[in-house]
């Protein structure tokens, strides 16, 4: 009899361990999305789980998973209880490869150290330092690291700001980390100062005004580039706030930080869109065939509406687009292919708390 898993039964098992002990021993919440891929591919599965608050075996399965060169490969069902070779036989050899794309291996290397911080458990530590290992290697000369699309630097997805995240947890001796050898520590300092200048300067200036950052960027001219068919380069709400938050942590930040920071939410707050709702809405089975849709988005105007934001805008005008599977540039949501308009999240809130709340307080604590 085969069991069937979805993300809805991951979360409710997690939220139910919340509710009777506050917390877990330490967060999955990472790793959302990576296992939300996972059963995205694979709907159905005959394995059983491990609980979330059995942190030993979960650390154990990411030691177990962690490739050769230090990475891991991503849209894994962590807490599965499975034979890491056979699980690994049934992926191509390309998903078996260690990638930072959808939030994958920073946040290994971040639950490994807390287990070693747990447990002094010195397989854990061994691995945390080879997964840093594997982060400092695969850095590029431009600073930048690469997702899976393209190879750019990449903020989608937090490839950057993940493992800038980090580094920069290690920077300020955060106790999880805290016990790395000095030589390591050093070595991540000086790749984390790197990533930083090749953040500001991604910035993209347009009439010589800093503005936002794109999902990916030339690793020479810093430009940024389109990566699959539907995200053309341009200017992308949701990965500048990532940024923004990212720049927002470093303590004591220079002149240069504090520009880019200001510019960033300057650009953000210009760049809302008023009187625009998004409704989702179920469609029948069949209404588009060929395509196993249940939901369909449309845009309505709606004066009390409050401030969304647009994936995408155009560099030189700041216009709101979208693009379909093919790629072709639209400025509607009714002109995306069905698959695309309900599949991929092209308006969205993002910048909401960082507005409201989080930059506010960064203003009130670093700018007199």
């Amino acid at each position: 009899m085969k069991i069937i898993i979805t993300l809805t039964t991951i979360l409710i098992s997690v939220i139910s361990y919340s509710q009777h002990t506050n917390e877990l021993p330490i967060s999955l919440d990472e790793f959302s999305d990576g296992i939300h891929h996972w059963y995205l591919i694979d709907q159905e599965n005959n394995y059983k789980r491990y609980a979330p608050e059995n942190y030993i075996a979960i650390a154990n399965n990411f030691v177990s998973f962690q490739n050769k060169d230090g990475g891991w490969p991503k849209n894994i069902d962590w807490l599965a209880i499975v034979d890491t070779d056979s699980l690994k036989a049934t992926l191509s050899v390309r998903y078996q490869q260690s990638t930072f794309d959808n939030r994958n291996t920073f946040p290994q290397i971040r639950y490994l150290a807390n287990a070693y911080l747990l447990t002094k458990n010195h397989t854990y530590k061994k691995s945390v330092e080879k997964g840093i290992k594997y982060i400092l290697k695969n850095q590029n000369k431009s600073g930048g690291w690469r997702g899976w699309d393209v190879d750019a630097i990449t903020f989608n997805d937090e490839v950057m700001t993940g493992i800038m995240e980090l580094l920069l947890d290690i920077k300020q001796e955060k106790e999880y980390l805290n016990w790395l050898n000095k030589k390591l520590k050093t070595k991540t300092n000086k790749t984390l100062e790197k990533a930083i200048t090749t953040t500001l300067k991604c910035q993209v200036v347009v009439n010589g005004n800093k503005t936002a950052w794109g999902q990916q960027h030339d690793h020479k001219t810093f430009k940024s580039v389109k990566a699959r068919t539907f995200e053309l380069e341009g200017l992308t709400a949701n990965e500048s706030v990532s940024v923004i938050s990212l720049l927002m942590k470093i303590q004591n930040p220079d002149k240069d930080i504090i520009d880019a920071i200001k510019s960033g939410v300057n650009w953000l707050q210009k760049s809302a869109i008023h009187n625009l709702r998004v409704e989702e809405f179920e469609v029948p089975k069949g209404t588009y065939p060929g395509l196993t849709l249940s939901i369909d988005r449309k845009t309505i105007i709606d004066s009390t509406a409050t401030p969304i934001w647009a994936r995408f805008y155009e560099i030189e005008t700041n216009k709101p687009f979208m693009c379909t599977r093919e790629g072709q540039k639209v400025y509607s949501l009714e002109e995306v292919n069905p698959e695309r308009r309900a599949g991929y999240a092209w308006y969205g809130y993002w910048p909401e708390i960082l507005l409201k709340t989080d930059y506010p307080k960064w203003v009130e604590n670093n700018v007199k």
